[in-house]
């Protein structure tokens, strides 16, 4: 793990990793919205609205991994004092938050023609909206502790890691309470899915997650272009002042 600490070398890393990830997320992500939207079949009871579910189901699931993904980087940022680790988890906040506002907006569109509303409180529904909520405190905290000095990474770290307590909420929730929203229809070794939803879903989640990752380190590398710019200007600076 600390064989990437090196800035350089995760750079050399990165740049070699964005450009095919970007292509692949591209081009699997393109073809699983086509099927989706013109192979899938209409499903007998909701018919075509059941369509959404391509970009929907994907959508919750990097939205809930992006958290997962900023607690165990925060994690390694406090005890292993990980120099990437930080970056890492700022990098990803923002994509995480997309997809959680892309989760909830397919499943308001969703829920109108299945529901007959565009909203109702209940667990999965609220879970959900506060998880972009996290999201939008994580950036605010971040950037916080970006502009204030390295001192204070520690807060949003903390941060990162108190917000996980809401996955298990997220995940769970259908299973605690009384809801509209249907329970998983996939699970560890077995799915209620027909093979023709299955297998596009779990394209469309291939796809999405491979956009994921390379949004994830061209935030990165811009994180460290800044923060390498903002150090030569220091350096810069403090010549001038000794001259």
């Amino acid at each position: 793990m600390h064989g990437f600490a090196n800035p350089a070398r995760f750079l050399r890393l990165a740049r070699s990793l964005t450009m095919p990830l970007l292509m692949a997320g591209l081009v699997i992500t393109g073809a699983s919205l086509v099927w989706g939207l013109l192979g899938a079949p209409a499903e007998k009871l909701q018919g075509d609205s059941v369509r959404i579910l391509f970009v929907h189901v994907p959508a919750a699931w990097l939205g809930m991994g992006g958290w997962t993904a900023i607690a165990v980087a925060s994690l390694t940022e406090l005890v292993w004092r990980h120099p990437l680790a930080g970056i890492g988890a700022r990098a990803i906040a923002l994509p995480g938050a997309v997809f959680s506002a892309l989760c909830l907006i397919t499943g308001s569109l969703w829920g109108r023609p299945a529901w007959g509303t565009w909203w109702v409180w209940d667990g999965r529904l609220t879970s959900m909206l506060v998880l972009l909520f996290l999201y939008l405190a994580y950036l605010a905290l971040a950037d916080a502790a970006n502009r204030d000095g390295a001192g204070q990474s520690r807060i949003p770290a903390i941060f990162g890691l108190v917000g996980a307590a809401n996955i298990p909420i997220i995940h769970y929730s259908v299973l605690w309470w009384n809801s509209l929203h249907q329970p998983p229809s996939i699970s560890m070794g077995k799915s209620a899915m027909a093979p023709e939803f299955l297998w596009g879903l779990l394209a469309a989640t291939l796809g999405f997650s491979l956009l994921f990752g390379a949004v994830v380190l061209m935030r990165m590398r811009a994180i460290l272009a800044d923060q390498q710019a903002e150090a030569r200007l220091r350096r810069r600076a403090m010549e001038a002042a000794d001259a």
